[in-house]
């Protein structure tokens, strides 16, 4: 007789996750292995620590050198990882940057490189891997890394809020058109998190105070803060969730 944590087993899968190389991406690409996935690490990055970590837990892993605001270089990544495994199940999409600066100052460079990694990206990246799904005819997760700005405006991210804001609606679309063929899209908006992004906001003092003072768990979160959402959010145990956005953001929401 199976127990209800069977459900959250992810023996015989294939997870390929983006920004795989170090903080958030790597954490839950560290945490799908723990469950039981191969993964293909994608990253401009070197994603080597990556590789080594999990091949450590008894599990593959491929990495792919990427820089995912080339769109000609998405199909390249499917193909890559359709190599390493005959099934890719679970696709996390992580990569993602963000540009600070005053509205009216803010480029358009900003803009472009912020919304062609942070959405675009998002957008070609989970086509493709809906198109091999649907090919095998099997079942699949996407999970996308929404924030806390796909609820709120934010300061001095103009870019990066309206990337965040549509990851969430672009989540539920794909949902709407994919969950009756056995493909779940769902997201996790991460709220303050101890990463290379915010490190600017953890440098000042009185930003970072002002931050903490709202949050009722009282500190920063980190990349383990993830782990049961993503495992959750990729197994069996998630099958009737769709187009829905969890906030782990220690009750930031709730303020």
């Amino acid at each position: 007789m199976s127990s209800i944590l069977d459900s959250f087993k992810l023996n015989g899968k294939t997870a390929l996750v983006t920004g795989a190389a170090r903080g958030l991406g790597q954490g839950m690409a560290l945490a799908l292995a723990e469950a039981g996935a191969d993964i293909v690490a994608v990253d401009i990055l070197p994603a080597d620590d990556t590789r080594k970590q999990v091949e450590a837990m008894g599990r593959k892993c491929a990495t792919l050198a990427a820089n995912l605001s080339d769109r000609s270089a998405i199909g390249t990544v499917v193909e890559e990882a359709k190599k390493f495994s005959s099934h890719l199940d679970i696709l996390v999409n992580c990569a993602g940057i963000i540009r600070r600066e005053d509205f009216d100052k803010f480029s358009e460079k900003d803009w472009d490189d912020v919304m062609g990694i942070n959405i675009n990206a998002v957008f070609f990246l989970s086509q493709k891997f809906v198109q091999a799904a649907l090919a095998r005819q099997g079942k699949a997760k996407i999970i996308n890394i929404a924030s806390m700005l796909s609820f709120q405006g934010g300061i001095r991210v103009p870019s990066y809020t309206a990337s965040k804001s549509a990851v969430q609606g672009l989540t539920r679309l794909i949902a709407n058109e994919m969950a009756s063929k056995g493909i779940n899209c769902n997201a996790i908006a991460p709220g303050y998190m101890a990463t290379d992004n915010t490190a600017p906001l953890r440098a000042d003092a009185n930003r970072s105070a002002s931050i903490l003072d709202r949050i009722p768990a009282g500190r920063w979160g980190t990349p383990d803060d993830l782990k049961g959402a993503v495992v959750f959010l990729a197994s069996p145990a998630s099958d009737y969730i769709n187009g829905y956005t969890i906030a782990v953001d220690g009750g930031w929401l709730a303020r």
